[in-house]
């Protein structure tokens, strides 16, 4: 049985017995967070234990972000985490993590917060890695497990427990879609039927760069490929970014001869509501 705890003293006198894996979350869960939930019980196995917090960040939201608009939808979470194998769910309140207020000292993502989601959401990036950093310390696990569709957010999180020196793994889970490729996400909810039809043009060009480098391709006709997807959309989708990008500094790969994993990123607005979504490639 699931417990709900929303105090760090709760949570301190739940059993810490075997692996401890974490999954953090904003609450709004699907199941993409069910995929993440069970692969954490995978790892911890059943003498050990899986946290998922539940949390909405102010920090991460800047101007002409609505807070308040986020979904909070407890209950159900609860319910989706239970049947997804959590042992315990920490859904603290903005007191308990903050309990000072707002933090006078937070981290940075220096330059690799900067570009991409940090240009378009300034300050956010800092928000999440100094919520991450104090939910691994309340939460103290072994590993912890992220999804792979907030790419430049993995990135940052494991940049940071490789400078800081956190003892703790980052695993980082493949994006979970929808049977026709949309990336789920808590904010698929706010389209409208129409939009969500549109919104398959980002899932789309993603797959046409990767089909592109799957037959030979090199970056710069990988990135090509899903640009022609995008520019055949028409209207209706306003595109933030499109960037082929080195995910060890979150940097735009602009040499034919790259080697390594590459991260194909895209934002863009479908009415309203921003989407997010990348695959990765092997060069």
């Amino acid at each position: 049985m699931t417990v709900l705890v929303h105090t760090k003293r709760e949570l301190e006198a739940q059993p810490k017995a075997g692996l401890r894996a974490v999954v953090m979350t904003m609450g709004a869960l699907h199941e993409g967070h069910a995929t993440l939930i069970r692969t954490a019980r995978e790892r911890a196995g059943a003498d050990g234990t899986v946290v998922v917090t539940v949390f909405v960040n102010p920090l991460q939201f800047g101007a002409g972000e609505d807070l308040d608009r986020y979904p909070r939808t407890l209950d159900a979470d609860l319910m989706l985490a239970s049947e997804a194998g959590a042992d315990v769910v920490f859904a603290p309140g903005v007191d308990e993590v903050y309990p000072g207020g707002e933090p006078q000292v937070r981290l940075s993502g220096g330059p690799m917060g900067t570009g991409y989601e940090g240009a378009s959401r300034p300050g956010h990036f800092d928000g999440m890695l100094t919520v991450v950093a104090k939910l691994l310390h309340l939460t103290g696990p072994d590993v912890a497990f992220f999804g792979e569709k907030d790419g430049q957010q993995l990135a940052l999180i494991r940049r940071m427990v490789a400078d800081l020196n956190f003892p703790v793994e980052i695993a980082g889970v493949p994006t979970v879609r929808e049977a026709d490729g949309l990336a789920l996400s808590s904010r698929n909810r706010f389209l409208a039927a129409e939009e969500r039809e549109r919104a398959l043009a980002l899932s789309r060009a993603l797959f046409a760069g990767r089909d592109a480098r799957a037959a030979g391709a090199a970056p710069s006709a990988v990135k090509k490929a899903a640009q022609a997807v995008l520019e055949a959309a028409g209207s209706g989708i306003a595109l933030d970014y499109l960037g082929l990008i080195d995910p060890s500094d979150f940097t735009e790969i602009d040499r034919e001869d790259f080697t390594g994993e590459a991260v194909l990123a895209v934002a863009a607005k479908v009415g309203s509501t921003r989407l997010i979504d990348n695959v990765r490639i092997r060069f």
